[in-house]
């Protein structure tokens, strides 16, 4: 029996950019792990099962999908107990369900002796979910196309946010409906390239150390798209703000919303404006040393 962390992500900006011929679109994202976690703990058993503290149909879970699908593409016989606790909260932009899948792909490949490279477990994964193939290449990374497309990039300072998700949660297929068409009939070049320099200051500026102008840069498509039918969602933003944060966006498709703060300290003292919703005090992650 191990057990594995999942890790939440945030989105510092975030652009869908057309829709595909394949039905999906095209987003331009910057991506960043941050310290808050899923559980998974796996060990042996005769069949596939999963336990786990969420209020959800097994087969809807997308580690039960992840484990299936690996059964089924290595035909390997074998089960697995798999338990999952859950703190990261759904329908909240912050990928859990996709970093639990990729946990389970990974651990799956441990306990099973199965030896799929990391290249392998992206393809695997990106059949699930479009954010996937980002939770092999944490902590921070420019994510293009559906999802497929990735740059890591290094970082080495960590940053204090404040996440904070109010009681609606949004369904990111909605999401990508309510954009729907837009983008057919615009120069998608052209949007990349200027969207792209954007994502460049956000990333130098992170790099750096200075984000005193990151909230003039940082921006999320689904923002307004989100906050139209849930007003709550620009309400805590602007909360956010009053309550000393330098920058604040939604994260992902929503409904969580983050603050950025100078210290762990001042993030703390603001999250007591926030009691009566879901939150929490977290720092992004940092690249390892080699």
């Amino acid at each position: 029996m191990f057990k594995l962390k999942a890790a939440a992500k945030i989105n510092w900006s975030l652009y869908v950019l057309n829709k595909r011929d394949d039905g999906y679109h095209n987003i331009l994202s910057l991506m960043h792990c941050i310290g808050l976690y899923d559980t998974l703990t796996f060990d042996y058993s005769d069949r596939l099962e999963l336990r786990t503290n969420m209020d959800l149909p097994t087969e809807q879970n997308l580690v039960f999908k992840a484990a299936d699908m690996l059964q089924r593409h290595t035909g390997i016989k074998a089960g697995a107990k798999i338990t999952l606790k859950k703190d990261i909260p759904p329908g909240a932009g912050l990928g859990g369900g996709s970093s639990d899948a990729v946990c389970a792909l990974i651990g799956l490949n441990k306990l099973w002796g199965i030896g799929l490279s990391k290249d392998e477990i992206k393809t695997l994964g990106s059949k699930i979910g479009s954010d996937m193939p980002f939770f092999l290449e944490c902590p921070l990374a420019i994510v293009e196309g559906r999802g497929e497309f990735l740059t890591p990039l290094r970082i080495g300072i960590p940053y204090f946010l404040l996440v904070v998700k109010p009681k609606v949660s949004v369904s990111t297929a909605w999401a990508y409906g309510e954009i729907g068409e837009r983008g057919k009939g615009r120069k998608p070049d052209i949007e990349l390239t200027k969207n792209a320099n954007n994502i460049k200051l956000v990333y130098e500026a992170l790099k750096s150390g200075d984000t005193s102008f990151l909230d003039d840069i940082i921006y999320n498509d689904f923002e307004h798209i989100v906050a139209k039918k849930h007003p709550v969602v620009a309400s805590l933003k602007e909360d956010l703000l009053r309550a000393g944060a330098t920058s604040a966006i939604m994260s992902g498709s929503g409904s969580s919303v983050f603050g950025l703060f100078e210290s762990k300290e001042r993030a703390v003292k603001a999250s007591m404006h926030f009691e009566t919703c879901w939150h929490r005090v977290v720092e992004t992650l940092t690249t390892k040393k080699a």
